[in-house]
């Protein structure tokens, strides 16, 4: 790596070993975190760009491949990046063009994605019998899901197998609410790079905001999912080196629910608790219950001396809105968030227009997103690792859902930015830079991961992707 290509504020031990993880032992990954968090340049300052790239990287397993180990090569077609196969569709009046990405691994995905629309069509116009066959000539084709695209052919032929005969494939609901999925996404957010990073930008959203407000070393986050204890691992540390005499406080205010149970929750609490004693602070761990309705700042323990932020990660894309039922619980959820006026609110979700479109755009939607979500797991960790095979599971039941349910069945309802945006402006809620120093950061970061990542600030949010394709979106609010 070029010197100049390093961040001004990175240590010349950071680059030493960020040069050493680049190389075959990824263990150096973790011990580079561990010894990082306990030095820094200037412990005020909250974390920017070179020790975000450490920290990030650090945040790897010791079973994560480096960027020189054996990957899988594979012959990448040659197509421009925003190729497509238009399907057209009518319905009366209606007509709609849906978009498929090609997954670049071989020409036999072409010939196959075409056969998974037209079915996707048939299934949109009323021809159950037309997509019955196309889904039978399908299955016919062996399948040793032995890769990325073999696993996402697998998933999406399940899902549109129990669209077409819910009897015969029941419909992915209830798993939906498992303990073993709620582990499922804790493996794909500590292995993706793109989900690791959008957690790291979301605390370091909240750090600035802190810093805006220097008169208090107290910070409150309200967090109304608290599926990722790792975010605050990495928060705790940040606020380690970061306070000088006076010792800083963080209070977590989660709120239970029918997944995240108390007596889980009361896990996690201990569990921080026992980081935050090690790294000199202190740390306020409250589990409610309440309803959305009865939200504010007195119910939730808000103090007038505290810096008040609010955590959206992954939260809102779960939430039925009002295409769904007028109680409309996603934007009731914005409305009572604003109603607490916090200094910000972090919003990290998945880049898919999985929502509101069209049943054959959804399709689409679900092979492009997570073809590129495997693939950019299949790049990174190692294939009999224990913790991928979790993940991908649960990514089966995602897509599954997604595709195969309607109504208050289907539980993923992913949105692309530029709602978010729409929906957070009605909410009265305005976008919050995130800083270019953030940006320069995380494009380096993810470039060491693998040269297949990409960080980029793009109209407001920060995008994090794989190959041209925008998985994961952070922004902050105010």
């Amino acid at each position: 790596m070029e010197r100049s290509a390093w961040p001004k504020n990175l240590s010349s031990s950071g680059k030493r070993a960020i040069q050493d993880l680049c190389g075959q032992n990824p263990k150096k990954l973790r011990d580079a975190f561990d010894a990082h968090s306990q030095t820094g340049d200037d412990p005020r300052q909250p974390l920017f760009a070179g020790d975000l790239i450490v920290s990030v990287l650090g945040s790897f397993s010791s079973n994560t491949q480096s960027l020189s180990s054996g990957a899988e090569s594979y012959e990448v077609l040659q197509l421009p990046s925003n190729a497509c196969v238009m399907s057209g569709v009518s319905k009366g009046s209606e007509s709609v063009k849906t978009p498929v990405r090609r997954l670049q691994r071989c020409p036999v995905s072409i010939s196959w994605e075409q056969s998974v629309v037209e079915a996707a069509t048939a299934i949109y116009k009323g021809r159950v019998d037309v997509a019955s066959e196309i889904l039978m000539r399908l299955s016919a084709v062996p399948n040793p899901m032995s890769n990325s695209e073999q696993k996402v052919m697998g998933y999406m032929l399940s899902a549109l197998k129990s669209r077409v005969s819910p009897v015969d494939y029941p419909r992915p609901v209830a798993e939906l609410f498992t303990e073993e999925h709620l582990l499922s996404a804790r493996s794909l957010y500590d292995l993706s790079p793109c989900f690791r990073a959008g957690f790291m930008a979301a605390n370091n959203a909240i750090l600035e905001a802190a810093s805006e407000q220097p008169s208090t070393n107290k910070i409150h986050v309200i967090d109304f999912d608290t599926g990722r204890e790792r975010q605050y691992n990495h928060l705790l540390r940040a606020l380690s080196k970061r306070q000088t005499s006076n010792q800083s406080t963080l209070k977590i205010t989660t709120l239970a629910d029918s997944i995240n149970s108390e007596e889980r929750l009361k896990m996690v609490g201990d569990r921080l608790s026992e980081l935050a004693a090690k790294k000199g602070v202190r740390l306020v761990f409250n589990i409610l219950s309440q309803k959305l309705s009865k939200l504010s700042r007195d119910s939730l323990g808000c103090e007038p001396d505290e810096m008040l932020a609010v955590n959206l990660a992954f939260k809102l894309y779960r939430m039925p809105d009002d295409s769904v039922s007028v109680e409309n619980s996603r934007d009731e959820l914005l409305r009572g968030v604003k109603g607490l006026a916090p200094r910000v609110v972090v919003l990290v979700e998945q880049e898919m227009n999985g929502n509101t479109a069209p049943f054959p755009t959804r399709v689409g939607e679900a092979l492009a997103y997570y073809g590129a979500l495997l693939e950019s797991i299949e790049s990174t960790v190692l294939r009999d690792d224990s913790e991928r095979a979790r993940a991908e599971e649960g990514l089966s039941r995602r897509l599954g859902n997604s595709v195969a349910c309607e109504g208050k069945d289907r539980v993923e309802r992913c949105e692309v930015f530029e709602e978010w945006r729409a929906r957070m402006g009605m909410a009265g809620f305005e976008l919050k830079p995130l800083g270019q120093r953030m940006g320069q950061g995380v494009a380096q970061l993810m470039n060491l991961v693998n040269p297949g990542h990409t960080g980029k600030e793009e109209d407001g949010g920060f995008c994090f992707g794989w190959r041209g394709r925008t998985l994961i979106v952070a922004s902050a609010w105010r």
